[in-house]
């Protein structure tokens, strides 16, 4: 069988998924911080996300996006910084910026 889709990151992977993977990291506070819609905000749960993810097409591509810049670093570089969240990488890139001409 040919892959029909060799560049997907979500190739094979359902929205279930994404959505329990991204709670079992980050917990729904942090996703409700990051990803600001009320099915992470208000009484949060798989079932309840999924629901409203399915039917709203927008929401989905930031949970999605999300999902890849959390996973996929990790995935390139066999690394699991899981507490830093996916944007570590730019803020330390910011931090060190600024502290370069500190000394």
């Amino acid at each position: 069988m040919i892959d029909k889709q060799p560049n997907n990151p979500l190739h094979g992977i359902t929205l279930e998924q994404v959505v329990t993977r991204l709670e079992k990291r980050y917990g729904w506070e942090y996703l409700a911080r990051n990803i600001n819609i009320n099915c992470f905000k208000s009484n949060p749960s798989v079932k309840s996300s999924l629901k409203f993810l399915r039917r709203t097409p927008w929401a989905r591509v930031k949970v999605e996006a999300f999902f890849i810049a959390a996973f996929a670093d990790k995935a390139a570089t066999g690394r699991s910084d899981s507490a830093a969240g996916p944007w570590a990488k730019s803020l330390a890139h910011l931090n060190t910026k600024g502290s370069s001409g500190a000394t």
